[in-house]
């Protein structure tokens, strides 16, 4: 971007998002600072154009969850949603709204820091796309879905770009990358991420299933995605 990048901060606790405020302006980020959902659809409602969300999920009224359902449902924008320790369920939802990361509280700054850059440099460009049709770029078949590498785009079967989490696209490139190679749930949270996850953590399994209600014709009955039982997940080119 030749712009900086605009990061929307939104807590009810005025100490933690004015902090965070102050430190991401420094980091060059333009930084808008809300106080709850009212705000931040005001602030979507007006047209302001953002890049990033980072949501609080315990909020008075409308909670960081819905705030990530409502932006999902209208951009591509990133999301990372701020959790309290242990609320292992709360997180696991949000992921399943679309958020691309969590942290908990309280929040590394530098930490967050490295996590906002690693959105930002993965997440799609924004405007509406179709495949190019000339373009030398990669495109990998996922059934009738193609995978364009250089745009990081999701392509349906009539051309149009799906909407797709910088998560999602890291997942489907390490498949694409990996193709008929059984691959773990620890494998693929490092490739997809190159951090270490929780024991247990269920964010795989939740972002397979979003990728294939996309990619697969049946999403019961994966063709192109498939589980291996005990195993992982493989990825079967010119299935589906």
């Amino acid at each position: 971007m030749t712009r900086n990048a605009h990061i929307v901060v939104v807590d009810d606790e005025p100490d933690v998002r004015e902090t965070l405020q102050e430190y991401l302006t420094l980091q060059g980020y333009e930084v808008t600072a809300l106080d709850g959902g009212p705000a931040l659809r005001q602030l979507v409602d007006a047209e302001r154009p953002f890049d990033l969300a980072i949501l609080d999920i315990t909020m008075p009224g409308e909670d960081g969850l819905s705030l990530a359902r409502y932006l999902r449902e209208l951009c591509d924008v990133g999301i990372i949603m701020v959790t309290a320790a242990g609320e292992t369920v709360d997180r696991i939802v949000g992921l399943e709204m679309g958020a691309d990361d969590y942290l908990p509280k309280p929040v590394d700054y530098r930490e967050l820091l490295a996590r906002i850059k690693a959105v930002l440099r993965r997440a799609a460009p924004k405007p509406a796309a179709t495949m190019p049709e000339d373009a030398p770029h990669t495109l990998i078949a996922f059934g009738e879905c193609r995978l364009d590498l250089e745009a990081h785009r999701l392509y349906g079967a009539d051309g149009e770009a799906l909407a797709l989490t910088a998560m999602e696209f890291d997942l489907l490139r390490a498949f694409a990358e990996r193709p008929n190679r059984v691959l773990s749930r620890d494998q693929l949270l490092e490739l997809a991420h190159n951090r270490n996850w929780e024991p247990f953590d269920r964010s795989i399994d939740i972002r397979i299933a979003r990728i294939r209600r996309k990619v697969e014709r049946d999403p019961g009955k994966p063709q192109i995605i498939k589980t291996v039982r005990g195993a992982g997940y493989v990825f079967s080119p010119g299935k589906g």
